[in-house]
Formats: C-alpha cells, sequence, structure tokens
C-alpha cells in the first residue's frame, strides 16, 4: 500500500493568489476532506492545533534568583561574616538577599498571561468533512487538508481558503481595524477573526503556531525588552566595585607590609563589600516604581510591569497603532454629496431607514448613530420589511410605509447601488464616480443611497455618504505634547497608504508616510534611517510592527508603542512601555506593559510624566549611595592607613547601611519636577558628579575621627560610635543635598522623607548615647558631631551644584 503524501508547510499567505485546484493538489486534499486515518497522520506530523507552551518549574526560577553577579558579591560578603563569627550580620545580608529574591520572583509572574489567553481564543468547536459526513469536533484537531464549514458568529479556527460561499469577516481582534471585510472564492481568513455574516465551506491551509493567529503567540513568546533596570544595576555595582577593589589592593598591600593579619584584611573586605554594592537597589526601585504605579491608578493606567515606569522616562520614540489609538475604532459619517432635489438629511434620513440597530451591523450602527446626533426623527416611518447586507449582493434594502404610501430604499457598494438606478444621466454617473474617487484617495469607504417613488420599483440615486474611522478628539493635543517631551511620534498602520496620509496629516503627525514594502529588502543601516526620518508607515503585518521596534531599539533608542488589537501583541510586549488602549483585545492587554482603563490618549503623557519624575527619585537615592560609597571607603582606607585598625564595626557597617539604603526609600514619595527631554542613565557621570561631594565628606571624617582622638579623648570602641554617628547624620544632611539638582533651597522634601531623616537621626542619636548594642557617647559629643556634620555637609551644596551642572544631571 502506498504511503500518503504529507503536506509541507507554506506560510499561509502563500496561499492568497493560489487557485483551488493547486490548493487541493499541495494540500492533497479535496472537497470531500480527509478521512480519519490521513488527519492522524497529519495530526503526528503538524501536532494539534493549539499554541503549546512550555511548562516551568517556579522552585528553580525562584532559586535562579540567588545566582547572577549581585547576589554572588552579597554571598561572598556573607560567607566571609560566617567565617569571621559574625553571625548577625551574615543573617541580615541573606535576609537582604532574599527580600530581592521574592520581590524579583512575584514580578516575574505576569509574563505568561498573553499566551493563556491566545490559547483559550482557540479552544473552540469546528464542524468538520472527515470520511465524507459532517461531524462536530474540538477545533484543536483540526489538520491541513481538512475541510470545515462556517457561518455566522463563529470563530474562525484555523486560516483557510473559502472553496464555496462568501462572508464578512470581522477581523478587529487580530488587526484592530474596525471596518468588517467581506472576503468571497479563494480568499484567504484567518483563525481568530469573527464571522459576522454568511456561510461558507473552506480548506485548512494552516493549524496552531504556523496560523496568524500562531506566529503572533511565538512573537509574543519571543519578545521582550531588554532589561535596562538589570543594565543600570550592574553599572551602579561595576562602579562601585572599581572603586572597592582598587582601595581593597592598596589596603592588602598596606597590610602585607606593615604585618597585619589575615582576619584584618578580610573583616576589611566584608565592610567593603556590604558597602560598596547596593544592596537595597532592587528593592528600592520596586518601591520607588510602586509609587509611581500607584499616582498612574489614579490617572486612569493600570501599570502590569513595574520597570516599564523607569524605562519610559527615557523614551524619545512613540510608536503609535493607527486604528483605535490615534482614530476610534467606530466607523463614522465624515463626508456626503447629494443628488437630486434631496439636502443631507433626507439622504441620512433615508440611510437610516435602509438600517436596522437590532443587526448590529457596524455600518447600519454607524448611520442610525450619526442620524440621532443631528436631530432626525424617523418615528413615523414604518419598515415593513429589511433585508440585511449580505456579502452576495452587497446592500441592504427595505420597504418603508408613512401616511399608507410605501416606497423602497437602498444602500451600499457605491458601484453596486448606481447600477440598480438604470436609466442615469451620464453627467451624474461621472459625477458619482469623481466624488467616489475622491473619496478613495482619502481613505473612506463610500456608501451609495437610493430611493424609489411612491409605490414604485425604479431606484434613484439620492446621495453619497463617506464613512472613516476618525481621529480621537485628543490625538493632536497629545501628539504636540509628545514632540515637546522630546519624543518623536511614528504612525504604523496596516491600512493603505491614502488612509494613512488622511490620517497623519489631520492629527499633525506629517506627510511622510512610507510603504513597509519599500523598506523590506534594504540592509539593516538603511532601513533604520528610513525609519527614523519618517513619519509613519503604511501597509504593515504584525510581524512588521514588531520588527520596527526592534530596529529602533537595535541603534539605542527607547521605544513606546501603542495598540489595540492582537497583531500588537508582539510589538506591545517588545517596546519598553507598550500601552494598551482603553478598548484593546485582552491579549493585547496582557502584552502591554501599561493598559488605559479611561477613553482618550493624553493620559500617556501623563504617564510619561510620571515616569520622568519616577527617574529623578530613583537618580536621586542612586547619586546618594554613589557619594555614600565614596565616603566610607575613602575614610576607611585613610583611617586604615592612619591609625592601623578599621575605624568602622561590621555591626556598624550593617547599621549604616540600613540608615543610608533603605531609610532613604522615603525618596520614592519625593516632591520632584519632570524633565522636558528624555532622560537616559549615565553612570559614569554620576560617579564623576558624586567624586567632588564624596572626597569632601571623606575629609569631614577624618576630621571627626581626629576631633574625636584630640579633643573627647575617645577609646577605640567609642571613636567607633563616633565615626558611625556621623557617617548616619550626614547621610541624612546629604539626602537632602543631593536630591537637588540645584541648590538645596531650591525645594523642599517630601513630608515622609523629612521625617524619616528626623527619626533615623534620632533614633541612632538615642542608641550612641544608651550604648544599645553599640558602646555610649555623652550627649555633648553627640550634639557637636551632629552640628559639625549639619554645617560640613550643607556647605558642599555649593561644589555639588557646579558639579552636577558641569555632567548635566
Amino acid at each position: 500500500m502506498e504511503a500518503e503524501y504529507l503536506p509541507d508547510i507554506k506560510p499561509t499567505s502563500e496561499y492568497k493568489n493560489v487557485t483551488l485546484e493547486n490548493t487541493f493538489d499541495s494540500l492533497n486534499s479535496s472537497e470531500n476532506g480527509l478521512t480519519d486515518n490521513e488527519a492522524t497522520n497529519r495530526l503526528n506530523k503538524f501536532g494539534y492545533n493549539e499554541l503549546v507552551e512550555k511548562k516551568r518549574n517556579l522552585l528553580l526560577e525562584f532559586v535562579q534568583r540567588y545566582w547572577g553577579p549581585m547576589p554572588w558579591l552579597l554571598e561572598l560578603a556573607m560567607g566571609l561574616s560566617f567565617i569571621l563569627k559574625h553571625y548577625l550580620e551574615g543573617i541580615i545580608i541573606f535576609i537582604l538577599l532574599t527580600i530581592n529574591a521574592i520581590i524579583g520572583h512575584i514580578h516575574a509572574q505576569g509574563s505568561q498571561k498573553a499566551i493563556d489567553l491566545l490559547k483559550k481564543k482557540l479552544a473552540i468547536k469546528a464542524k468538520i468533512l472527515r470520511n465524507g459526513k459532517w461531524i462536530e469536533k474540538d477545533a484543536r484537531e483540526l489538520v491541513p487538508g481538512d475541510v470545515i464549514v462556517i457561518k455566522l458568529g463563529d470563530i474562525i479556527p484555523a486560516d483557510a481558503k473559502i472553496i464555496e460561499g462568501e462572508l464578512s469577516v470581522d477581523e478587529s481582534a487580530l488587526t484592530g481595524e474596525s471596518m468588517p471585510v467581506n472576503v468571497q472564492l479563494s480568499d484567504i481568513i484567518y483563525s481568530g477573526s469573527i464571522v459576522k455574516q454568511g456561510e461558507a465551506k473552506c480548506i485548512i491551509v494552516n493549524t496552531g503556531t504556523n496560523t496568524y493567529f500562531g506566529k503572533t503567540a511565538n512573537l509574543v513568546k519571543i519578545a521582550k525588552p531588554k532589561s535596562h533596570q538589570q543594565q543600570i544595576m550592574m553599572a551602579i555595582v561595576k562602579y562601585m566595585m572599581y572603586l572597592a577593589i582598587v582601595m581593597s589592593m592598596l589596603i592588602f598591600i598596606y597590610a602585607l607590609s606593615t604585618n597585619i593579619g589575615i582576619l584584618t584584611i578580610l573583616t576589611f573586605a566584608v565592610i567593603f563589600l556590604m558597602g560598596a554594592i547596593p544592596v537595597a537597589l532592587p528593592a528600592v526601585l520596586t518601591i520607588v516604581q510602586a509609587i509611581g504605579a500607584m499616582e498612574l491608578v489614579k490617572k486612569g493606567v493600570l501599570v502590569t510591569r513595574l520597570d516599564s515606569i523607569e524605562d519610559a522616562a527615557s523614551i524619545d520614540v512613540l510608536c503609535l497603532d493607527k486604528t483605535g489609538t490615534i482614530t476610534q475604532n467606530k466607523l463614522s459619517i465624515t463626508d456626503y454629496i447629494t443628488f437630486q432635489q434631496y439636502n443631507k438629511e433626507d439622504v441620512i434620513l433615508m440611510a437610516s431607514l435602509a438600517s436596522k440597530e437590532e443587526g448590529m451591523d457596524i455600518i447600519d450602527l454607524a448611520i442610525i448613530n450619526y442620524a440621532k446626533s443631528i436631530g432626525i426623527n424617523f418615528t413615523a416611518y414604518k419598515q415593513l420589511s429589511y433585508t440585511p447586507f449580505n456579502p452576495s449582493i452587497k446592500r441592504t434594502e427595505a420597504i418603508i410605509e408613512i401616511n399608507k404610501k410605501r416606497f423602497q430604499v437602498v444602500k451600499g457598494a457605491a458601484q453596486i447601488i448606481i447600477s440598480l438606478c438604470q436609466p442615469m444621466d451620464k453627467d451624474v454617473i461621472d459625477k458619482a464616480n469623481k466624488i467616489i474617487e475622491n473619496f478613495s484617495q482619502k481613505g473612506y469607504r463610500t456608501i451609495a443611497v437610493a430611493k424609489s417613488e411612491e409605490d414604485s420599483d425604479n431606484l434613484k440615486l439620492i446621495g453619497l455618504l463617506a464613512l472613516s474611522d476618525p481621529p480621537r478628539s485628543d490625538s493632536k493635543a497629545m501628539i504636540d505634547a509628545a514632540r515637546k517631551h522630546g519624543i518623536k511620534p511614528i504612525m504604523l498602520t496596516g491600512d493603505n497608504i491614502a488612509i494613512a496620509k488622511q490620517i497623519a496629516t489631520e492629527v499633525g503627525i506629517g506627510n511622510k508616510i512610507i510603504h513597509m514594502a519599500d523598506i523590506k529588502d534594504l540592509n539593516e543601516d538603511e532601513q533604520v534611517k528610513i525609519v527614523e526620518e519618517s513619519d509613519g508607515i503604511a501597509e504593515i503585518y504584525p510581524e512588521d510592527k514588531y520588527m520596527i521596534v526592534k530596529l529602533l531599539q537595535s541603534r539605542g533608542h527607547m521605544v513606546g508603542m501603542t495598540g489595540d488589537g492582537v497583531n500588537d501583541a508582539p510589538a506591545l510586549k517588545q517596546a519598553e512601555m507598550g500601552i494598551a488602549v482603553h478598548n484593546a483585545t485582552d491579549v493585547a492587554k496582557a502584552s502591554a506593559s501599561v493598559v488605559l482603563t479611561q477613553p482618550g490618549i493624553n493620559v500617556i503623557i501623563d504617564a510619561i510624566n510620571i515616569s520622568r519624575q519616577t527617574y529623578q527619585r530613583m537618580l536621586s537615592w542612586v547619586l546618594n549611595k554613589v557619594t555614600k560609597v565614596i565616603e566610607f571607603v575613602g575614610l576607611l582606607t585613610v583611617c586604615f592607613i592612619w591609625l592601623n585598625k578599621i575605624v568602622l564595626s561590621l555591626l556598624g557597617m550593617s547599621l549604616l547601611v540600613f540608615a543610608n539604603d533603605f531609610v532613604t526609600m522615603s525618596l520614592a514619595t519625593d516632591n520632584v519636577k519632570h524633565t522636558s527631554n528624555p532622560n537616559s542613565w549615565n553612570i559614569k557621570h554620576i560617579t564623576l558628579a558624586s567624586l567632588i561631594p564624596g572626597i569632601l565628606l571623606v575629609i569631614e571624617g577624618v576630621i571627626v575621627v581626629y576631633i574625636g582622638l584630640k579633643y573627647f579623648h575617645l577609646d577605640w570602641d567609642r571613636l567607633r560610635t563616633a565615626v558611625m554617628l556621623n557617617l548616619v547624620f550626614n547621610s541624612q544632611f546629604r539626602v537632602l543635598i543631593m536630591r537637588e539638582r540645584r541648590h538645596f533651597w531650591s525645594s523642599f522634601p517630601s513630608i515622609e522623607l523629612f521625617l524619616s531623616s528626623i527619626l533615623t537621626i534620632i533614633g541612632f542619636a538615642l542608641l550612641g548615647f544608651y550604648g544599645i548594642i553599640v558602646h555610649p557617647i555623652s550627649i555633648d559629643q553627640i550634639i557637636i558631631i551632629f552640628g559639625f556634620s549639619a554645617i560640613f555637609t550643607l556647605i558642599i551644596d555649593f561644589p555639588k551644584y557646579y558639579m552636577f551642572k558641569k555632567f548635566e544631571l
């Protein structure tokens, strides 16, 4: 027995221009469908018509958060603490490491939502022709070559080619485009679309991950923006470790030359590690971003990926999906032309009478809603019969009665209606065709309206209606505001270039619109150059949107992306800030990092402003941390070479980490202003700008040590308490000067920050006075250290202002 020939997988697009005969040959099938044996063989080759997702080990994912450059450094410090028998300090480091792991793990759990929703979309039934009989089976059992029948209300279960019948199909969930698509013999229909009218027999050409829907799902799985948060953390750690390693080598060489013991060197290494590693940075980032997310909720913006808030501060390109973002994704009457003695109201009235609200046809609803909005009353008219739109006749018809007189009204595809209105004057036909052409060039859909005389079947053309998806009322204002914020808007649309240019001009994006096809065969450098210079791209496919986002990112751009359809999901997931508008599909919302919960897009600018405020708060924390590292590493090194001892204990370092890194989390609510241009992290400039303030703080610390020895006559343990208190006090004053890019008196800190600083100062002063877990010093000594620290640190504000200005912070 000869083995069955199994077809090869071809992209769905290749079947578009292939004849039905060749399609059957290619799929080794016929109008009679497949047998059970053939279907089983194909199921073994192609798999089920579903999206397969690899199972995740959540425990393994959590454990892996203890693996990586930053955890390694903390684990090294923890191990050395235990070796030195400083168990409390080792346990504190482990707790900090675990807190960061838990925060990161919880944050990652939302990543599967988009795939899960896409899978649910395919969990439907299908009517399949098997063994010459029609049967109903789960759509997951469909294979290429199967013949199915679909009708009104069905979700199309796989990519298919029509072999009999005509349909009107709603593809909005896939493409975001509001207009239903009319398809007929030999046309392609896509999985996930919904049949709005008609019935058809079709042959399946692709299933599962090979469908348009499935490929979108694969892109969603692949799509992932670069972790800028991880980059920032590693850059900060890198620069801090450079400083710590240089100073450690200096200490090590000095220790060897003076026969200082290995335990002292190891203790020094642990203190350096604890101080140099930004232990609280992951937690601080999360808290600062969470505060920003709560502020956005008040604006009607739901944040689903926290790190996108910080990323949004750096966005310099905003890719805008046309339908549903720039436009309303709702058909409306945009223009009209009347014929003979009829006026606008007459044409709208007759078009309304040829419509039916209960049918939920998108064009009928647009006409009826428009008629109501301009105050047309058609209650006196009685609709005796109504024939809904059908792809085969491309029109609606109704018999109307008023005052016991009847007439017929029709509306539909312009050329079809004109052909029914014969005979017609040639001048009228030429005028109508010219208007239809003009409407078409603007991207409008033209509907013709005709009416018969009373008790007559002779139809006369009374008007043409132009329908389009109009821009949102706030689109132009939002695009203008984006430009003022240093962000370039680029419109992306699957529509033709005429519609794209019309909308782009109306909302002020610009008229430099290009075809996607024009750049597909160019090299990457040429593609980037053309995209950067364009105002929009037309006739674009879902994978193209994703490619454009990645292309811009490859050249260092931070990209925002708006969208509402399944086709936007990969690009939404890939962008630094993917924004799903309020009426977006579930899949788009799950893929986006930000979801608008209310109509309108002006709130996008609010989101960018709040993200830039979040960046400024985070920058304050980082500046404060870097300055502190320079200060304590410098102070410990100088004092070790000067006194041959470590002036800060491991416990003192642990307390200092708490006072500096964790108490300053209140910066998350600080009063800050957003910038007028995109922000970007430059850790090198941040480190250099912090250098002078840090060195001056080292001098302050050395003076405190000198005062403690020379004038306070403190023993070594009490001197350590004095040094720790000075570092704690100046850390609070340092926050006040580093939080403001201008002079510190230019703005007042938030109440939360101010109170946390006051309470920290009071708490540690009491700790030092009463000798709780540290050796006590007198109240006079505490007051003197406090006063000196306040005056010296606040004076540092002047060189700080100069350095921040020099490095453009």
